[in-house]
């Protein structure tokens, strides 16, 4: 019989990445992809049924023995489960090669415990897709961490209890659909926080004088000199007030007489005062200046720096990043580390010696230190991979778009950390002149006739480059940019005279605080030792997505929803949103991964308490939340008598018009908080009030019509008078027992919760009431047109098959036509009132299509066949634009990627992601083996194969 030859299966997440690494491997060796968790908490509501009342119900972790959580095998993993079972029967060895941080070990933990190997296991680890990298990794494997794994699944089942302990209480009190999360609902205070300083803030004027002056060169060359401005800086010794010395509420900050604050026309008078004055050098001062290169890549400061120099979001940068690691062209992506390994090192100084000059290398290498007081894991920085680094011309003709311009970013950010400081001088240079009359009242603070006025200018002069010719990291703009410029300065001594080509005076205000962009809050999140780098990408897309943070440009705006949702959380949840606290948390979560904390007393404290601190644990926190006041925490004062709520259809405002009558205004999407003064606030109220605009009278029932702009957009109604005859019939008196709360929401009121056990009283009538159509305005629309959209739905005849009735009528995704419980979407609105029944007929003859969907697209780019559902990978056009399918998963192609760049790889890895994440709810299938808690497989986990 022929010998079998040794077969060792290697598990990676990815797709993309086992293409990668099977070159490296050789003969022997068969890699597979989990396509990246293969189990997870499910629903509590995805539960089987006998345990759906037991320990596990509420959380899917059983909190009072352990914390002991419940697994389900994903639905759509248990294919490939099947698939890596039989590998595995098939092998001689596993080869667990999932990233080496908490989610890969946990990812390596959960395959161990899912596969239950017979066979040796061993964990492979590597930082890099390399040959060399590979090679090693399989000659220094080591046991899977479960220190690690600890770490990362107290972090899940923390996740899980504080989302499903306080966000129902924002589904109640604010609206549906809404979330809290440990690092997302800080992100969403500190967003907020910003903009309510903006809101504060309150302006300062100030004026300052800026001149045009000329000196240098030679005498006897007319206009060899050089042209340069300067800035007024002080009068008599005093300095001159700008931006700076202004706090937020627009006074200044410096004690009096230590600063001139000159107004419009002090600047006038001493522009004039200065016309005739000669100007000359008082002050040269020069000082040495070295710069420093930045330290290579972490996650956060690649994010950071993508978003300024790329214009890349978060979530763009890391999926961008994600491929180029898969595909072996840098490091992993997921570090917060700062140190280079010393190929790294060497392969870094050696190409920049090769491509700028061996004087722009130090002597020694550059070695850089961790800042961050939480840097984990035994990563490198992100840098090119290899022993030697590809150059950008180099990839070139394999990489285009984002990935290029990233890698780029990247090589040149890890060849400037080693390469020679920048060195040049500073110098600063004071334009004297005397004033020659009074330049402003005692009340500005300016000085008399024979004042000295000083003007300032500074440049830096750079004699050697340094890594200045490779690379210079970029910044986030400052507030107080603007008063801050270099320049171009002339060869001038002491004692030189200038000359004054013009004086101009100009007045300011200083500026509200920044709103935090991306790249700004990342670096304060970081800053603040919340959460981790690599899940910074996705707390901001949560908070866009939950429609929280808006983005206007590269700024992040808050939404008014995020104010009522931060406002419940400080009053209620005052310790979960402390930036303090949460960083404490992600320290424990450290110390949990190191061995010095054990994850269920930890869990112990958070859930039950008390804290360190001495506050109660989260379990008391929602328990003892006594009476929140919907409306109150919805509401927002603007001033003037007029508040803002947040309701259910978004933000609107309240106040009194002149005559005493009640007014209400929906706010624009684009006011910005910090723009709703009370002034605007009042314009909108007066000219976009949700008053009536009457139309006449319902001939048929003598009700008047009026027209109303609503949370929701306008609408035509009929006004029931008071003494209007009562619905008697049962269902128009049970529908008088819900009453709609602040936020819009519907609940019992508490007079029909008084009025359980009596004889309902009849309901009064409720209007007829019907939406504009989009042809329609407010200003325009007619009795006739308002008495027809209230006729709706229209009959339009019966089938005379099943003989249903069959409707025409406009609903929330436009007009349709129902039969029973089969609606058809119909092409305008119009046809709601013409569409004839044989046009009906014809409609439902033809084959049903879903809400939104158009006829079949054709593809724009064919993409070849997916490694995973082995079926053809298309783009094509659909209603939110193009997107991926391989006939069974559909996935959006983000804004941020083009079809032309779109790659193979990258559509696979996208197709891949969504399968990862599954259906929102599938009821999990009672009694099947993949699904398993941590109880039963604790002891296991101590007993794991050894590699």
């Amino acid at each position: 019989m022929p010998t079998k030859t040794p077969t060792k299966l290697v598990i990676v997440e990815s797709p993309t990445k086992a293409r990668t690494i099977t070159p490296f491997l050789g003969a022997g060796y068969e890699v597979e992809a989990s396509v990246g968790h293969i189990r997870d908490l499910p629903q509590p509501s995805e539960l089987p049924a006998e345990m759906k009342k037991g320990p596990y119900r509420k959380f899917a972790v059983d909190v009072d023995n352990g914390f002991d959580p419940y697994y389900v095998v994903d639905a759509d993993k248990r294919k490939k489960v099947a698939e890596l079972k039989k590998k595995l029967k098939d092998a001689d060895e596993l080869y667990l090669a999932t990233d080496e941080d908490r989610e890969g070990e946990a990812i390596a933990w959960h395959l161990l415990e899912v596969l239950q190997p017979k066979v040796p296991v061993k964990r492979m680890v590597f930082h890099e897709i390399t040959r060399e990298a590979i090679q090693r990794a399989l000659t220094a494997t080591r046991d899977l961490d479960t220190r690690l794994v600890d770490a990362q699944e107290t972090r899940r089942i923390l996740d899980r209890l504080y989302g499903y302990e306080v966000s129902p209480v924002l589904w109640r009190k604010i609206g549906p659909g809404l979330s809290a999360g440990r690092v997302q609902s800080v992100a969403t205070r500190l967003v907020v926080e910003r903009e309510r300083e903006r809101m504060a803030f309150v302006a300062a004027s100030y004026w300052d004088v800026t001149g045009t002056f000329t000196g240098g060169g030679d005498a006897a060359e007319p206009g060899s000199g050089t042209t340069f401005t300067a800035r007024l800086s002080a009068l008599g010794g005093t300095r001159v007030a700008t931006g700076r010395d202004f706090d937020d509420t627009g006074a200044l900050r410096t004690r009096a007489g230590s600063v001139v604050h000159l107004d419009e026309a002090a600047t006038t008078a001493l522009v004039s005062a200065l016309d005739e004055a000669s100007f000359a050098v008082v002050g040269v001062d020069t000082k040495p200046y070295t710069r420093r290169p930045a330290a290579p890549f972490t996650t956060s400061t690649l994010q950071q720096e993508a978003s300024r120099k790329l214009r890349l979001n978060s979530r763009a940068t890391m999926r961008t990043a994600q491929g180029l690691y898969e595909n072996g062209y840098i490091t992993y992506m997921r570090t917060d580390s700062v140190t280079l390994s010393t190929e790294a090192i060497a392969a870094a100084r050696r190409q920049a010696a090769d491509l700028y000059g061996a004087e722009f290398v130090p002597e020694k290498p550059r070695v850089y230190a961790n800042k961050s007081k939480n840097a984990q894991e035994a990563h490198e920085a992100i840098r090119p991979a290899g022993d030697h680094f590809r150059t950008p011309a180099q990839v070139a003709g394999e990489l285009s778009g984002d990935q290029f311009r990233l890698y780029e970013l990247i090589w040149k950010r890890t060849v400037a950390s080693q390469m020679a400081d920048a060195r040049g001088s500073t110098a600063t240079l004071r334009i004297g002149a005397p004033t020659t009359a009074d330049v402003a009242s005692e009340r500005s603070g300016a000085h008399p006739s024979g004042t000295v006025a000083e003007f300032s200018a500074s440049g830096t002069v750079i004699t050697f480059r340094g890594f200045l010719a490779a690379y210079e990291e970029g910044r986030d703009a400052g507030r107080y940019d603007a008063e801050a410029s270099e320049a171009r300065l002339p060869d001038v001594s002491e004692g030189d005279a200038v000359t004054k080509e013009n004086l101009e005076a100009a007045g300011h205000e200083t500026s509200p605080p920044p709103r935090y962009t991306e790249a700004s809050l990342t670096a304060a999140l970081e800053e603040r030792g919340i959460g981790r780098p690599s899940t910074y990408a996705a707390t901001i897309g949560v908070i866009t997505d939950r429609g929280y943070v808006l983005r206007r440009g590269q700024a992040l705006v808050p939404s008014w929803l995020a104010f009522s949702v931060v406002r419940l959380l400080e009053d209620h949840f005052g310790s979960l949103v402390d930036y303090d606290f949460t960083a404490a948390m992600e320290s424990d979560l450290d110390r949990i991964a190191s061995g010095e904390q054990d994850r269920v007393a930890w869990l112990q404290e958070f859930y039950f308490g008390p804290w360190t601190s001495g506050s109660p644990g989260l379990q008391s926190l929602v328990d003892d939340l006594g009476e929140i006041d919907a409306r109150d925490i919805n509401s927002i004062p603007v001033g003037n008598g007029i508040t803002l709520r947040v309701g259910r259809y978004g933000p609107y405002l309240e106040g009194t018009g002149p005559d005493g009558e009640a007014l209400r205004a929906s706010v624009p999407e684009d006011v910005a908080p910090d723009e709703l003064t009370p002034e605007r606030a009042l314009e909108l109220l007066t000219t976009q009030s949700d008053g009536d605009r009457e139309l006449g009278t319902d001939p048929a029932t003598g009700y008047q019509v009026v027209a109303r702009n609503g949370r929701y957009g306008p609408y035509v109604t009929e006004v029931i008078p008071d003494d209007a005859p009562a619905a008697a019939d049962e269902k128009g008196a049970a529908a008088g027992e819900t009453g709609t709360t602040a936020t819009g929401t519907t609940g019992t009121t508490a007079k029909s919760t008084a009025a359980k056990g009596r004889k309902k009283a009849p309901a009064k009538v409720k209007p007829r009431t019907g939406s504009l159509l989009k042809s329609m305005s407010l200003d325009t629309v007619t009795l006739e047109q308002a008495l027809q959209l209230m006729s709706l739905p229209r009959v339009v005849g019966t089938d005379p098959e099943s003989g249903e009735e069959i409707t025409a009528q406009n609903g929330r995704y436009g007009p349709y036509l129902k039969k029973g419980t089969d609606s058809r979407s119909l092409e305008t609105e119009e046809q709601i009132f013409d569409v004839t029944l044989e046009e009906a007929l014809a409609i439902y003859a033809q084959p049903k299509q879903r809400r939104g969907q158009r006829a079949a697209a054709s593809a724009l780019r064919e993409l070849g066949n997916d490694p995973v559902s082995e079926k053809p990978v298309l783009v094509k056009d659909g209603r939110f634009g193009p997107y991926v399918t391989d006939g069974t998963t559909n996935v959006t192609i983000p804004k941020a990627e083009s079809i032309e760049s779109l790659t193979p790889e990258r559509a696979y890895e996208m197709l891949a992601e969504k399968r990862a994440k599954g259906p929102a709810k599938r009821p999990a299938a009672r009694g099947r083996a993949s699904t398993t808690s941590r109880s039963s497989t604790t002891r296991s986990r101590a007993a794991a194969p050894k590699g």
